[in-house]
């Protein structure tokens, strides 16, 4: 729904973020340099959920996004979402982020967010969401360790991560000791990034340079600038 402009005031003060999706990159041409640009699906989304400072100790609006169909939701997050489900389409959010506030929002359950309604051209922003997983990696390509000598009769431990403890004092490994494990899939947040255009209309921004994760995968977007 459309917010009257005293709401949407109050919103572009006081909501920062939203939620959305990556979908490709491109390029544009801002002052005839070309810029690199993320394309990612923000909004619109879902007021679900409303904290209260009194009760949970600080203000904060949760924000749905997506679509999910209602027969694949459990009934205890049916529930919770009562106020935001879709009933002609079936539907309820599939994605549900938490943002903080710093006083009481003028918003209540079931209202829409649209990416318009935060964001313009030349804001400054940060991406967060969780980069590619690449699954089980040695020591030298999630660590960047150098590896082993080539040589002097060295011949299937070019890629070894090395010693590991310190001998019987104190007799075993510390933790977090850079070793093979899973790689990627991480919270990445990529900062001071410039809001090139927005496209109303399909629910799309532009956003300078590259972000984290792979194409389809949640974001949160958040506007840092005064």
């Amino acid at each position: 729904m459309d917010l009257a402009p005293p709401a949407l005031f109050l919103l572009n003060k006081m909501l920062h973020t939203i939620l959305g999706t990556k979908q490709k990159m491109g390029q544009a041409f801002v002052d005839k340099k070309r810029v690199p640009v993320s394309v990612v699906k923000a909004g619109p989304c879902v007021v679900t959920y409303i904290k209260n400072e009194d009760k949970d100790g600080y203000w904060a609006l949760q924000l749905g996004f997506g679509k999910k169909k209602i027969k694949n939701v459990t009934k205890p997050l049916q529930g919770h979402l009562k106020g935001a489900i879709n009933e002609k389409e079936k539907t309820a959010p599939r994605f549900l982020r938490e943002v903080r506030l710093d006083k009481e929002p003028e918003l209540k359950v079931g209202d829409v967010v649209k990416v318009s309604d935060i964001f313009k051209v030349g804001d400054t922003v940060q991406v967060t969401g969780m980069s590619k997983g690449k699954g089980f990696a040695g020591a030298v390509k999630r660590w960047k360790f150098a590896g082993g000598p080539k040589t002097h009769g060295q011949s299937d431990r070019h890629r070894a991560p090395g010693a590991i403890g310190q001998g019987t004092t104190p007799g075993r490994v510390f933790k977090g000791k850079r070793m093979a494990g899973r790689m990627g899939f991480d919270k990445i947040t990529v900062k001071n990034l410039k809001v090139i255009g927005i496209e109303p209309e399909k629910s799309e921004i532009l956003i300078s340079g590259p972000v984290p994760g792979t194409p389809s995968r949640v974001l949160m977007i958040t506007k840092t600038n005064a």
